[in-house]
């Protein structure tokens, strides 16, 4: 059975609900400060699992504040979702919905750590977005991990999204949910659990892709090592650590959300479970991070050895070369006094000189493995 109400124990201090919407706030709803349609994504009212057809924010609000006074089970809620939304529009709906300043603050200004707040009878909670970006042609430059955020503001009757960046879209959370009255009967708390589950189950795909891509890498470097190759290395290893990042720091709010007293007890094996996927990211994130240190310590080990085979290989040569430039600038200095300067075999047998002794240099050289 689902608890009779979605935040249990809420005091005799609590905030009531109203029916109707006070006056200041009917006013700014017929303002100019009313979200326009590049910001507002969609809003929807959800009575008893459904949704039901309202007109507009101020009539869907309307809706749901009056069922949920007259019925036994307050079931209602109305969801709102922004996509980098302008300063007047996210305070006109914290007028609405009664949200505290500093979460609204947080929201506009965006970039923000990952976390799990709470403001009175609701709560507030940051997540980071990430998405793996292809590219035709991959430069030093180049992001391979995009981000962006998504605060999610949840209270009894109402839940609010605003998304920053382009990646990690919630239309097909709020279609899936639309498909299945059930989920949608969940409440607030549910619609917080689909988009959590969404965005960690992101963060697994991403941190699969990452971890091939390292796994590719790793192959290459002992093949042939290159600057090109330390380059796309340490390009990695720099969005790994953008994925740490925006991974890390919500483990420990969101491992501690089942526990919070606003999550019904109903709900609260669905957070576990969403928490257990997060820790296996990020034990993936650090198992990555570790691996591309290991990657990169080794191609540098291996781009040092190339190196100093190189050195060898031309030092081995360079002392080749020298024996008949020795010889030949001795004989260049054109004395009188010359051995076989003057013989007839002469030229021949000091070109002999310089073919034995390069030979037998060459030789050495090999057998001690320089060439």
């Amino acid at each position: 059975m689902r608890s009779s109400t979605l935040f249990p124990r809420i005091n005799k201090h609590s905030r009531v609900l109203p029916t109707r919407l006070s006056a200041s706030v009917t006013a700014k709803l017929d303002g100019q400060c009313v979200p326009p349609s590049n910001s507002l994504v969609e809003f929807g009212a959800y009575i008893g699992g459904k949704k039901v057809a309202a007109g507009g924010i101020p009539e869907a609000v309307s809706l749901v504040r009056e069922h949920n006074n007259d019925s036994p089970v307050p079931d209602a809620y109305v969801w709102v979702g922004l996509h980098e939304p302008a300063a007047p529009e996210v305070e006109w709906l914290a007028e609405v919905f009664g949200l505290h300043p500093l979460a609204v603050e947080d929201a506009i200004k965006a970039h923000q750590r990952p976390k799990v707040e709470r403001y009175g009878d609701s709560l507030f909670v940051v997540l980071k977005t990430v998405a793996f970006l292809d590219h035709e042609v991959l430069t030093a430059s180049s992001e391979i991990i995009g981000t962006g955020e998504i605060m999610v503001f949840v209270g009894p009757d109402f839940v609010v999204t605003v998304r920053h960046g382009r990646h990690c879209p919630l239309a097909d959370v709020r279609e899936k949910l639309e498909d299945k009255p059930k989920l949608l009967s969940r409440g607030p708390t549910g619609v917080l659990h689909a988009i959590a589950d969404h965005v960690v189950d992101k963060y697994l795909h991403v941190a699969d892709l990452m971890q091939a891509e390292l796994e590719e890498v790793e192959a290459a470097v002992f093949a042939e090592v290159s600057s090109r190759d330390i380059n796309r290395i340490y390009q990695l290893k720099r969005e790994m650590l953008e994925l740490k990042r925006a991974v890390g720091p919500l483990q420990t709010p969101f491992n501690a959300l089942p526990q919070r007293r606003m999550i019904p007890s109903d709900m609260r094996e669905y957070f576990r479970d969403v928490g257990d996927h997060l820790s296996r990211v990020c034990e993936q994130v650090q198992a990555s991070n570790e691996l591309s240190d290991s990657i990169l310590q080794a191609a540098l080990a291996r781009s040092n050895a190339l190196a100093n085979e190189d050195m060898r290989k031309i030092s081995s040569w360079v002392a080749i070369i020298s024996v008949p430039t020795m010889i030949a600038g001795v004989y260049g200095m054109n004395f009188e006094h010359m051995p076989e300067l003057k013989a007839v075999y002469g030229y021949p047998l000091v070109i002999c000189v310089m073919v034995v002794a390069c030979t037998l240099l060459h030789r050495a050289f090999r057998r001690n493995g320089w060439l």
